[in-house]
């Protein structure tokens, strides 16, 4: 029997229109499935309406992968496909497997010769260093900063040596309800003449993209709370 494939399909970052950020042809392949591995049911259920599938919600199937999910659950994900059923992975927000725990579930599908499908869509981590004008040729996703203060400042004021050593674009995220007080540590623990970007809500009608020297940044007021925002900064 022919396998399935594993069809990797991006959401939108925010609440902005389908047709602006995904193409029409994402719809015919979301269509290819009746099975989805997804981080969230209610938002994934919400996203699939509006993307105007046309199986009932109700007759699909789903896998929850989450920090929760067993290990052994994660192993029996991909059975549809080896029965020749088409499976569709959905990120919470944006690309699957790109700061994403979908990232497991490719690495198995790769391992049982499952042929995987990425889907273009939109990354907030490649449209905020797009937008930035730093050094797209060299840069580096660095997820979360530490969570502890006194080690998140060593990560920070390291990662700005890095960006100047390897002139290399340093790009990291954080909680939305802590943006404010990553922005305050990179203001205060950053030299003066480091390059900072901030990109916030893209993709949507409300997407600010800044960029700035340190000593201009911390003498303005911008509040990033619960906005889902990306931070890169680089030093010259």
């Amino acid at each position: 029997m022919k396998k399935g494939k594993l069809i990797l399909i991006p959401c939108t970052l925010g609440d902005s229109e389908l047709s602006s950020v995904l193409p029409t042809d994402n719809i015919n392949r979301i269509n290819s499935c009746t099975t989805f591995i997804v981080e969230n049911l209610r938002s994934a259920r919400r996203f699939l309406v509006k993307s105007g599938i046309e199986t009932k919600i109700d007759d699909l199937h789903f896998h929850l992968l989450n920090k929760h999910t067993a290990q052994s659950e994660v192993s029996l994900m991909l059975n549809a496909a080896m029965d020749g059923q088409n499976i569709g992975l959905l990120s919470e927000a944006g690309c699957p497997g790109v700061a994403d725990p979908g990232s497991e579930i490719v690495k198995l599908a790769h391992s049982k010769n499952i042929q995987v499908v990425p889907l273009v869509g939109p990354s907030s981590i490649l449209l905020a260093l797009m937008a930035s004008g730093m050094n797209g040729q060299n840069f580096a996703f660095n997820g979360y900063l530490p969570k502890d203060k006194s080690e998140r400042l060593k990560q920070i004021q390291f990662l700005e040596s890095l960006s100047y050593r390897q002139n290399q674009t340093q790009i990291f995220i954080e909680t939305p309800f802590r943006n404010n007080h990553l922005l305050e540590d990179l203001c205060k623990h950053c030299q003066a003449n480091t390059d900072i970007c901030i990109a916030t809500n893209l993709s949507t009608e409300n997407e600010q993209i800044i960029r700035d020297k340190v000593k201009n940044i911390k003498s303005k007021k911008y509040d990033l709370n619960k906005k889902p925002t990306i931070f890169l900064i680089h030093k010259y």
